[in-house]
């Protein structure tokens, strides 16, 4: 009589297993297989503290140049198909790296008409890079269906990375990470 309970307790065991494994992996194979669309996206790199004194649009820092090569090498094998940059020196230049890498043009997009912009995004599918501003990155994670979290600190606030991963169904979620050279309070 005991064999026979351990029996059932493993098949109800394994049941049950073949029943969670299939709700949690069930819709990522589903979303892998049609495509869904993933949103990286970053605040322009550190930009050059002189020469924003002086300029409206100024280049990367060393320390911004080297934030845009780590940015570079941690997505060289995301299977980035877009990569998109306001009309700024500092935010093209925090994603020339990683369109060298992958061969890819950088489209321009207007950081005022974000909400047309978000639209494009959820219409094209596929994977996509977009560097923004301390005030239009969390505005597009926002736009985009995902949670933007706090304010990005202006003045020192560069390593914020943001994945938007939108279904086909519209169901969206949010990952907030950190990259390179850490912000320090």
């Amino acid at each position: 009589m005991k064999r026979t309970s351990r029996t059932t307790h493993s098949v109800i065991a394994a049941l049950l297993l073949t029943a969670i494994m299939t709700y949690m992996i069930a819709p990522a194979v589903s979303w892998a297989e049609t495509g869904g669309t993933t949103v990286f996206l970053v605040r322009h790199a550190e930009r050059h503290a002189e020469k924003a004194a002086t300029s409206s649009d100024p280049p990367l820092s060393t320390a911004g140049q080297e934030r845009a090569r780590e940015l570079a090498h941690m997505l060289r094998d995301a299977g980035i198909s877009h990569i998109y940059s306001t009309d700024y020196t500092r935010t093209r230049d925090t994603v020339v790296p990683i369109a060298d890498l992958l061969e890819l043009e950088i489209q321009v997009y207007d950081p005022y008409a974000l909400e047309a912009f978000a639209e494009v995004l959820k219409r094209r599918g596929g994977k996509h890079l977009v560097v923004g501003h301390s005030n239009t990155t969390p505005t597009l994670v926002e736009l985009l269906g995902g949670e933007p979290g706090t304010e990005i600190d202006e003045p020192g606030e560069y390593d914020r990375f943001y994945i938007v991963s939108i279904a086909d169904d519209g169901a969206v979620n949010t990952t907030l990470l950190r990259y390179g050279q850490p912000f320090l309070k």
